[in-house]
């Protein structure tokens, strides 16, 4: 029985810390850009507001954006749906973003 529970504590420890490496990719990304208002509160800012709109898949997408811009691009001129339906909730983050951490 405690070979069982060690086992189960450890897998709930790997489970968590997998969901914390994947946490922050917005900051993470925000902060290196080359961006001069990059700062650390401004990409926590960031981050928050992208916890709260954005899907974990979203946000791992959109922070490949900061490094290559034309990603963005390409999505926001493609014709499906599920495209046009990231690029919708992209376009809500922003201007949420710009709202609270301006």
């Amino acid at each position: 029985m405690k070979q069982f529970l060690l086992i189960a504590i450890c897998a709930a420890s790997v489970t968590a810390v997998a969901h914390t490496v994947d946490a922050a990719q917005i900051k993470r990304a925000c902060l290196a850009s080359d961006r001069e208002a990059a700062t650390r509160a401004r990409c926590s800012c960031i981050q928050r507001v992208a916890d709260q709109a954005l899907t974990r898949g979203d946000q791992k997408t959109v922070a490949k954006w900061f490094e290559d811009p034309h990603q963005a691009q390409e999505l926001k001129m493609s014709q499906t749906a599920r495209d046009d339906a990231l690029w919708d909730r992209y376009q809500n983050f922003g201007q949420m973003a710009q709202a609270i951490c301006s």
